[in-house]
């Protein structure tokens, strides 16, 4: 056998042979704990986007349940009987979304005083 190694053709291929498995066994390990991280993060992630939802559905729904400083919810009244014309809908949205607009503004200037 020591008359083997002493060949350096036999030299090179046992030492390329040992490289080779011992770098697949290296990146085969390197694979598998970044494929558990991969596995770990996207559960991390998971959880984490399933407490945003609950708590942005959370303070929805306690904004939701304030008043008005008047005494009475904000509500949007939708109407059983559709406008035949596009162009009346479109109005009427508009309008809804200006009184919105103005009652946000007027409750946004009182808050900031």
């Amino acid at each position: 056998m020591l008359r083997l190694m002493s060949n350096p053709v036999i030299q090179a291929l046992s030492y390329g042979r040992a490289f080779a498995e011992v770098l697949k066994e290296k990146v085969e390990d390197s694979l598998t704990d970044v494929l558990s991280d991969f596995g770990k993060f996207d559960a991390e992630r998971n959880q984490w986007f399933q407490e945003f939802t609950k708590e942005v559905k959370a303070r929805a729904e306690k904004e939701a349940s304030k008043t008005t400083d008047n005494g009475k919810p904000v509500t949007i009244s939708i109407d059983d009987e559709e406008p035949s014309d596009l162009q009346e809908t479109i109005d009427n949205l508009r309008a809804e979304i200006a009184s919105l607009k103005a009652a946000l503004k007027q409750y946004r200037d009182q808050d900031n005083n």
